[in-house]
């Protein structure tokens, strides 16, 4: 560049060449290093100490154990209003200043309305991207449509880049024809390779075909799937077996079974918020 500075974007696209190079010529599906340290907690974005931070799996990101999912429901403002958007602003600094770092937008309308709330602080926070999504046949058997989806949305939310692209499969990703499973790896590893993403992944529903996917994408960095209160682990061959084994992250969804364990079915300020509410808190120590 003209005037030496090198752009976010710039550094990231470098700095993800090299891992990449590395990682090549290891082999690009090594599995864990039990002996990998495990980074510092307090250089983490939005450090708070009273906020446990796991590591993400091989991105070595430091995620806070509680993060915010992206939809927002039972909101008593319209989408696009100045309210709602005065509300949104309100929670994500609330969760910064309580140490919360990563937001998970898993749609345009999510991505669109957090960029706008995070404006001045985008790098107190990891940043969940989706804008095409993998469950619309048309953008996920086109590598052409799925890297114009990246760029739409990075345009259309003025950010450089994202720190997690993790493009949503369908809930059954059987249900994704082997082609768009293809198609959306190349987009993953073309986004990583040009620094508009991080880090990436998938977000789908099915646990064995994420068993199988991470021993055979290492574009699968992150994987984004439900965890709740009624969830459990296999005693063996589990999909969580194989996430440790190649060094995978996950990240967890619908602690609250989409309002399942709150006898008010999640509507606020009912007559059992109290009982919601300590709900809410054992849902989320489970978790």
């Amino acid at each position: 560049m003209p005037n030496g500075r090198v752009t976010r974007r710039k550094f990231v696209q470098d700095t993800t060449s090299v891992a990449a190079a590395a990682a090549l010529g290891a082999g690009a599906l090594a599995k864990a290093d039990p002996a990998a340290a495990t980074p510092d907690p307090q250089k983490t974005r939005s450090y708070n100490e009273n906020m446990e931070y796991r590591r993400l799996g091989r991105t070595n990101l430091m995620l806070s154990a509680v993060s915010m999912g992206g939809h927002w429901k039972q909101i008593p403002h319209p989408h696009g209003s100045p309210e709602f958007q005065q509300n949104r602003r309100e929670v994500i600094s609330a969760c910064l200043d309580h140490g919360i770092n990563y937001i998970d937008a898993c749609s345009a309308g999510e991505v669109m309305t957090y960029a706008e709330a995070l404006r001045g602080r985008r790098d107190e926070i990891y940043f969940g991207f989706d804008w095409t999504g993998g469950r619309d046949p048309d953008c996920a058997g086109s590598l052409a449509r799925m890297k114009q989806g990246l760029d739409d949305g990075l345009k259309s939310s003025k950010l450089d880049d994202v720190d997690l692209w993790r493009v949503t499969l369908r809930e059954q990703a059987t249900k994704n024809t082997q082609r768009e499973i293809e198609t959306v790896m190349a987009a993953l590893a073309w986004g990583k390779q040009t620094g508009k993403a991080r880090c990436t992944g998938v977000s789908t529903h099915h646990r064995p075909w994420i068993a199988q996917a991470v021993a055979t994408y290492p574009e699968l960095e992150v994987v984004v799937t439900p965890y709740s209160a009624g969830s459990r682990q296999k005693p063996e061959g589990s999909m969580f077996d194989a996430l440790k084994k190649y060094d995978v992250g996950m990240i967890g969804i619908k602690p609250f079974a989409s309002g399942t364990v709150f006898q008010s079915r999640g509507v606020p300020d009912s007559p059992t918020k109290d009982e919601d509410d300590e709900r809410a808190r054992l849902a989320l120590r489970h978790v």
